[in-house]
Parts: structure tokens; C-alpha cells; sequence
């Protein structure tokens, strides 16, 4: 079956088709004069409209959040929970107080209506009333069916009269709704919070922005109108008021349009926040009363025709199509959009298309509760872990999420801590942590029965639950507990191939003890540091109230490392850094006290580094605090591989190469020397002496450097220039010897033919030789 309207659609087309000419010989002249001033308004009236947009939204801001006040106050609460007679003057007194602080001058409040499905009663400005006895009880019910929580929605102003009904809908027929569904954050909902603002309000508080030649339309994002000076088309699609939705496509804009039988400026802006869009439509005519002659006779010709056209249409298709279009609008076809109806060939096949559709988001929001519940779950135990919930919520709570038979069996609880323990064997990284806890998490989850735990959460680094028993006795509890936890480590090390460290609080009985007994787990798994890896322990089972005074540091297996550190001897600093480690770790402390000595080496290198002119830069640490750190760690294996790795390795290099590059420096000062001074009594004492530096020193040093020792490399340059003036002079030999600071010349023979194998006479022939050789 065609659509119905078919006819006046195309009959509407035939008549705007007729007068195309007419009219654009009009609008040529008409403008070609308003342009102009048109742009110079068009900025003013965009200014305005996004004025009015902010006060109209502050306006809706203050109701919304007046009513969250009113819905979060004990009284609403207690309210909700009971029915009310005339017996319960007290409370619905009380009640009424709660509202009447919402309906000030400044929210425009016209009336808040609370309403309660369960208990069957109505509460607003004129009274108490028992639902079923109320006559738009049935239309204010189908409220609760809206998808969201908290919305804002054009009611008809009837619906929240019943008595004075004739005094109020004759003044102002539709109101503006604050729609809250109740209890709040609930799936399971049985009431209303409804507070009304008439649309006539929100017009008077528009038009006080406004001039005379202007008019404001406020719509929502179903394209339905909520603020038009003409109160009959409240409720309207838009295009009932003239105004053409496919052009409404950006965020805010400008055009013009023919509005009404009125040639008009439309400037619109749309709202981030509720999505409603606030159009100001000015007439071109009014803005430019100069050139309003030209054309006019022309525009009202073609209104008429328009309008003639419209109206005829309109009257020859109301019969016929009436009931249809009643149909649409009672399920809402408007909603699936322009391009839903363009697609459709039909009424009728839009309405396919709706209730299709109505299934669809029907599925799609169970979807998204479910995966919202899930994560409200996980944020209530990170929370009740902290001790961030109040002890008297926790039980509502866990009511809500479904717990309830877990509330009504178990006698006895417990928190179980779950650690993984990472060494450098281990197949797996500290890198790989986050996806590692995942795995971790979905494993307790399967493993342990639902009927057993609480939703485990990670947390720290850490996998928390809490496990229960119907059973009283403590000891029936540990074993249930132990032979769980030992399980469960097997099989995570099975699946997972990871080495687990699981603490256990002490048992509690109460609810209230869900933060101190998360706390306890984490402080049992820090006696690691003293039992090792893969440990399960139990926090009453610790004696941490066994206090030893503990004087002793090993000072001096300290000052010892610091010296190998600080001449860059490796392995003496690796054999010293384990002594101490095993000197410390040897004695009877808790985790805790152990961090005193720990901590006290680590500012004993930091002191050594600064006092060196060492900067934590250099050590290339790049990952925070080096204290913050070291007290995360929980293994002696751990502790002593990152002293050596992250501090004293990275030092022993640092003073390496400075050692190094000093050696170099003094080698080259001490060569230098000899070179200047070979011909003078120079001894190693006067170079230290010139240096500044211990002879003995000085001697090892260049000892390292060149692998001569300074009397050898003297003497070695020595006959290095008396080979070079034998060959380039006739200077005498016992002139030379003289220079070279022999005592006589034959001691001068005697060491030379000692390393050449021939005399200095011989030398300087067998050289002049070869020279007449070349010659």
C-alpha cells in the first residue's frame, strides 16, 4: 500500500513549482538589499542565541541539581521504602519540606511530583494520592520506560492535574519534565521523581532576551519542538513550524529561509549537553525596513499560493490520513530520522523499521547493564579494599551485586593476597605484569567455586578476594583454607608456568573487616624477603609482635666496599656487597626492620656518589626514586642482584673511567718531564714533587700506562738522543756521556754497547757510512 500523504506531498511540490519564477524575480531585488545588513546582524544574533542557550541550561543545571540533593536526602529514602497513609503526617510533611526547597523563583518550578509503583502512592503540590486512584496514572507509569536514568522530556501539563486541571492547561499546556527513575543507580526500578517546568516559563525567560522582529524556537535532538511562541505547535516536529531539518547538519550555523510565510534570517545553535538546538529566526523584512517595498506585492502573491495550496492538501488528506499518522507518533517513527523515512516506501514499513529497531536497542542495553554492572562491581571491592566504603554499606552492596546467599551462609571470612614472584630464571618478565595479572585473575576466578569467594579484583600489583565457610571453627576454617590456596598455586603453576606467593589474613566475622584483612595479606607476603619464593603464609601465624633490639651494622664490611668501589676493583666490591647482604639478612628481624639497614646503605652510597661530584643521572637511572625502589623489592636474591645492577656496578665503571683518564693524564705530564729535563739529574721524586703526587704512586702508575717503569723510559730516551747526535754531528763522545749525566765516559760506552752491540765511536761510523753510500 502507497503512502496516504503521497498526494499532498506532491501536490504541495506542484504549487511551490508554479510560483518558482514569480518568486525569484523578487528575491533577486529583495536580496540584493538585505545582504549587507544581513551579515552585520547575522554575529549579533549568534552571540544571542548562545546567551540564552547558557541561561536556559543553567537554568535545567540548578532543577537537576536541587532534585539530586532532594533524591539523596534520608528522608526521599525512607520515604520510598513504605507506604504512606494520612497516618504518616510526620513523614509527609517532611517530604513536602524536601520538594518546596526546589520550587524557588529562580528554578521557574511549577510542581514535584514523587511517585512510588510499589507502594501505590503519588505525592505532588496539591496533595497526597493513591495511584491506582489517579487518573494519568497509566501515562505517568510509561515514563519509567525511558532509557535513560535522568532525562528531561515535553509532558502535556494535564498529566500532573487532576483536579485543577482547568486552571492550569488553559494557561500554559505543556511543561518541560525533569524524568529521575528510582532508587537511583538501580536496575531494579519502582518509582518517579518528576519536576515540571512550564514551557510558558522558559518562553517568558527566552523572550526577555529578545527584541520584538525576532522569535526563538528551542527543539530537542528528536527534532521536537519544546519553546515556539505559538503554544500549538509545542510538541511539533519542527517542520510544522516551517523550518527544514536536513539543513541543521553542523554544530551551530546561519541561513535563510522561508519560515512561515516570513522571508527570515535562521541562526541555530545545537547544545554539547543536552542536544537540544536554540534557533533564533529574525525576519530579513523587519532587519532591512528599507528595502521591504521592493518585492512585496510578489511574496505575499506566492505566500498565498503556497498557503491556499497547503491548506487544501492539508484538508483533503486529514480524513484519510489521520489514523496512520496517529500511529506513527504513538511509536515514535520520528525517532529513526530523515534518511530512515526516505529509505522506507511506506508507513507501514516504517513501522517494521521501528519495532525492529525497538528490539534491537532493547538487546543492546541489556548488553551494556551487564558490562556496566561488572565494572561498578570491580570499582566497590578496589574500593572496600581501601577502606574507601563505609562498613555499613558494604552489606547493601554486595546484596546488590548478587551475593546475597554468600551473605546468608558464610560464619567465617578471609582475605587471600596472590603475589607473582619474578627472578631472573623465571620465563617470564616484570614487563609482562599487567597481562600477567590478567591471566592470574581469570584463573582464581574459574578455579575457586562462586559459592566460595567474592569477585576477585587486581589491586597492587596484587590479586585480592575473600573466601568464606558456613563453618565456625577455626580450625576446620585453616584447613579449608590451606589445602585452597595449595591448590590453586599448583595449578597456576601447571597453566601458567608462574611461581605465586599467596598471604592469608586472620579469619573475621564481620564485614567491617574487609580493608585491615586486605592490608594483613600484603604484609604476610613481605616475609618473602625472610622465607623465600612460593611461599603460603598466614598473617596470625607471624610473630610480629617479637620485638629485638638490633644495634650491630657491619661497618666495617661497609667502609670495605666502599673502598673497592671507589678504586674500581670489582670483584672485591662484588665479594664485600655479598658479605654484607649475608650479614644483614643473618639477623632476627622482621620484613620491616630490615629495611633500616638496607635503607642506610643505599644513603651511604648516595653520600659517597655526591662527595665524589657523582649525579644519580649518571648511573642512568631513569625509572624514579632509587628508596622507592629498594622498598618494593621482597627477595634477598632480588635486593642484592639490584644493589649490584642499578648502584655499585654502574659506580665501579663511573670511577674506572676516571681512574683511566687520570692515569692517561699523569703518563703524558711524567713523558713530558723527561723529555724537558733528560739532560738533569731528573728523578721520579722530582717529578712527584713537581706533581703534586706520591712517588710511589706516580711509579705504578706509569708503570700501568706505558709497561716501563720511569728509570727504564729515562734511560730508553736518553740513547734515543745520543743516537741522534751521533748521527748528526761531530760532537765528542765524552760531551755527550757529560750531557747525558754519566759520571765518565766509559760508562757511557759500556751501556750503550750494551743495547746497540756496538761502541758509540762504531755507531756513528757505521751511520756516516751508509750516508756515502746514498751519496
Amino acid at each position: 500500500m502507497r503512502s496516504l500523504n503521497y498526494f499532498a506531498k506532491l501536490t504541495i511540490f506542484g504549487c511551490l513549482l508554479s510560483t518558482i519564477p514569480v518568486i525569484f524575480i523578487g528575491i533577486f531585488a529583495y536580496v540584493t538589499s538585505t545582504n549587507e545588513i544581513q551579515k552585520n546582524v547575522n554575529e549579533g544574533k549568534k552571540q544571542l542565541i548562545m546567551q540564552i542557550n547558557s541561561n536556559v541550561e543553567q537554568k535545567l543545571t540548578t532543577v537537576n541539581h536541587t532534585m539530586n540533593q532532594v533524591l539523596a536526602s534520608t528522608v526521599l529514602k525512607r520515604a520510598m521504602s513504605q507506604s504512606l497513609t494520612a497516618a504518616d503526617f510526620m513523614l509527609y510533611d517532611d517530604l513536602r519540606n524536601e520538594i518546596r526547597h526546589m520550587q524557588s523563583f529562580d528554578t521557574k518550578l511549577e510542581d514535584v511530583i514523587l511517585l512510588n509503583q510499589r507502594h501505590q502512592w503519588l505525592v505532588k503540590n496539591s496533595g497526597l494520592y493513591d495511584l491506582d486512584q489517579y487518573e494519568y496514572s497509566e501515562q505517568l507509569l510509561e515514563l519509567m520506560e525511558l532509557p535513560e536514568y535522568s532525562s528531561w522530556v515535553l509532558t502535556p501539563s494535564y498529566l500532573f492535574y487532576s483536579e485543577e486541571f482547568a486552571r492550569n492547561t488553559a494557561v500554559c499546556p505543556y511543561n518541560m519534565t525533569l524524568v529521575k527513575q528510582l532508587p537511583a543507580n538501580s536496575i531494579d526500578t519502582y518509582g518517579l521523581a518528576l519536576a515540571t517546568i512550564p514551557t510558558c516559563s522558559l518562553q517568558e525567560m527566552v523572550e526577555q532576551n529578545i527584541d520584538s522582529s525576532s522569535s526563538v524556537i528551542i527543539f530537542d535532538d528528536q527534532l521536537n519542538m519544546i519553546i515556539h511562541n505559538d503554544q500549538t505547535l509545542i510538541g511539533q516536529s519542527v517542520e510544522a513550524a516551517g523550518i527544514d531539518a536536513s539543513k541543521l547538519t553542523e554544530t551551530s550555523g546561519q541561513y535563510d529561509a522561508l519560515i512561515q510565510d516570513m522571508n527570515s534570517a535562521v541562526t541555530y545553535y545545537k547544545s554539547p549537553v543536552t542536544g537540544w538546538t536554540y534557533m533564533s529566526i529574525s525576519s530579513i523584512e523587519a532587519l532591512t525596513a528599507e528595502s521591504k517595498k521592493i518585492g512585496m506585492y510578489t511574496l505575499y502573491i506566492c505566500m498565498g499560493l503556497i498557503v491556499l495550496c497547503i491548506v487544501l492538501v492539508w484538508l483533503g488528506t486529514k480524513q484519510f490520513y489521520s489514523p496512520i499518522r496517529r500511529l506513527l507518533q504513538q511509536i515514535g517513527v520520528k525517532e529513526l530520522g530523515y534518511r530512515s523515512q526516505q529509505q522506507s516506501s511506506n508507513e507501514f514499513q516504517l513501522i517494521s523499521d521501528r519495532v525492529h529497531d525497538l528490539f534491537q536497542s532493547k538487546s543492546e542495553l541489556e548488553h551494556q547493564l551487564q558490562q556496566h554492572i561488572h565494572q561498578v562491581r570491580t570499582l566497590f571491592f578496589m574500593k572496600a579494599y581501601q577502606g574507601q566504603i563505609k562498613p555499613s554499606e558494604i552489606r547493601a552492596q554486595l546484596k546488590q551485586f548478587g551475593y546475597s546467599s554468600q551473605l546468608e551462609s558464610w560464619n567465617t571470612m578471609a582475605a587471600i593476597t596472590i603475589q607473582i614472584d619474578f627472578h631472573p630464571s623465571s620465563s617470564h618478565s616484570i614487563k609482562d605484569i599487567d597481562l600477567l595479572l590478567f591471566a592470574l585473575h581469570n584463573v582464581v576466578e574459574e578455579f575457586i567455586p562462586a559459592e566460595q569467594r567474592l569477585a576477585s579484583v587486581i589491586l597492587d600489583q596484587s590479586v585480592v578476594t575473600v573466601i568464606g565457610s558456613p563453618s565456625t571453627e577455626a580450625d576446620s576454617f585453616h584447613t579449608m583454607q590451606y589445602s585452597l590456596t595449595e591448590s590453586l598455586q599448583q595449578q597456576i603453576k601447571q597453566l601458567l608456568n608462574l611461581q605465586i606467593s599467596i598471604g592469608i589474613s586472620t579469619p573475621f566475622y564481620e564485614l567491617s573487616g574487609f580493608s585491615a584483612a586486605y592490608r594483613e595479606g600484603l604484609d604476610a607476603l613481605k616475609h618473602r624477603m625472610i622465607l623465600g619464593e612460593g611461599i603460603i603464609i598466614q598473617y596470625d601465624q607471624l610473630s610480629e609482635n617479637r620485638h629485638v633490639l638490633q644495634l650491630n651494622y657491619p661497618q666495617q664490611l661497609e667502609n670495605e666496599l666502599l673502598d673497592a668501589i671507589k678504586v674500581a676493583e670489582e670483584e672485591r666490591a662484588r665479594e664485600h656487597l655479598l658479605q654484607l647482604l649475608s650479614t644483614i639478612f643473618q639477623t632476627d628481624r622482621s620484613p620491616q626492620e630490615f629495611q633500616f639497614p638496607l635503607t642506610r646503605l643505599l644513603n651511604n652510597l648516595v653520600m659517597m656518589m655526591q662527595e665524589s661530584g657523582i649525579t644519580i643521572k649518571q648511573l642512568k637511572h631513569h625509572h624514579g626514586s632509587l628508596l622507592e625502589q629498594l622498598l618494593k623489592i621482597q627477595h634477598k636474591q632480588e635486593i642484592e642482584r639490584w644493589f649490584w645492577k642499578v648502584v655499585i656496578h654502574p659506580l665501579i665503571v663511573i670511577y674506572r673511567d676516571r681512574q683511566e683518564e687520570q692515569y692517561h693524564k699523569l703518563s703524558e705530564k711524567i713523558i713530558d718531564l723527561v723529555q724537558r729535563y733528560y739532560d738533569t739529574d731528573l728523578t721520579l721524586e722530582e717529578c712527584a714533587s713537581r706533581l703534586h703526587y706520591n712517588a710511589n704512586y706516580l711509579s705504578s702508575v706509569f708503570r700501568k700506562e706505558t709497561n716501563v717503569s720511569f728509570s727504564d723510559y729515562l734511560t730508553m730516551y736518553r740513547f734515543k738522543m745520543a743516537k741522534k747526535w751521533l748521527s748528526e754531528n761531530d760532537m765528542p763522545i765524552k760531551d755527550i756521556a757529560a750531557k747525558l749525566r754519566y759520571n765518565n765516559s766509559q760508562n757511557f760506552i759500556r751501556s750503550f754497547r750494551k743495547l746497540e752491540g756496538m761502541t758509540p765511536g762504531q755507531y756513528r761510523d757505521k751511520y756516516k757510512s751508509q750516508e756515502d753510500r746514498v751519496v
